[in-house]
């Protein structure tokens, strides 16, 4: 067996230790997510390649890492389940859709195997159009990081990115016990109830293993 299959059974056989908050620490939970995404080829493309574009404050977030994490968790297909990929960045120098939609094409272009995959957005900008299409307001972010806060479920709040020397450095506001414990647990410091229970029953579909915390449970 070679070394990244075996750290990957690691993982996988340790993972519900590793998603009880009291058995073990963050550090851990975050090197296994790193080992985690050594075995995503497709996530390591798209690290490398936000990167090289120099995109400010650039992360690949949510479902692209934490979905794929649970595919190598579970046994499952490489993909499966997997809708798109989330790239966020953070220019709060130009705030004009033309600026932003320079972005999209050119991480579209310079990832041409994943066309219709890549959703690439500009954080300083999701308040002006956030009330439109969802009908709340939105605050103003002063980073990238700052939209994990205000996710559906605190299990999505998660992003990556890859340093110039090829690290892997992980964001995580509350921490990653939620998605090695495959359990999601809501966030309600935005009404997003609804997108919560929609996300949650898709999930629950394509991950029977979830467990799933109502909107009203106890749980926060």
């Amino acid at each position: 067996m070679s070394a990244s299959l075996s750290c990957l059974d690691d993982v996988s056989s340790d993972r519900l230790r590793l998603g009880d908050p009291a058995r073990a620490s963050e550090d851990e939970r975050r090197r296994a997510l790193i080992r985690l995404i050594g075995a995503m080829p497709v996530v390591l493309q798209i690290l490398e390649t936000i990167r090289d574009l120099r995109l400010p404050d650039a992360w690949l977030v949510s479902g692209g890492i934490y979905q794929n994490a649970w595919n190598l968790m579970t046994g499952k297909p490489v993909g499966h389940g997997i809708k798109d990929y989330d790239v966020t960045y953070f220019d709060g120098g130009d705030l004009s859709y033309d600026a932003e939609d320079r972005v999209i094409r050119a991480v579209a272009g310079a990832l041409p195997a994943l066309s219709g995959m890549i959703e690439t957005r500009n954080q300083a900008r999701v308040h002006l159009w956030y009330p439109a299409r969802f009908g709340s307001a939105y605050p103003r972010l002063t980073c990238s990081t700052e939209a994990l806060t205000l996710y559906a479920s605190k299990t999505h709040a998660v992003a990556a990115r890859m340093t110039g020397q090829g690290a892997i450095e992980i964001a995580a506001p509350f921490g990653l016990a939620t998605l090695f414990a495959m359990r999601l647990v809501p966030n309600r410091v935005l009404d997003t109830a609804k997108t919560h229970a929609e996300k949650s029953a898709r999930l629950k579909g394509l991950w029977p293993e979830l467990q799933v915390i109502g909107w009203d449970d106890a749980e926060a």
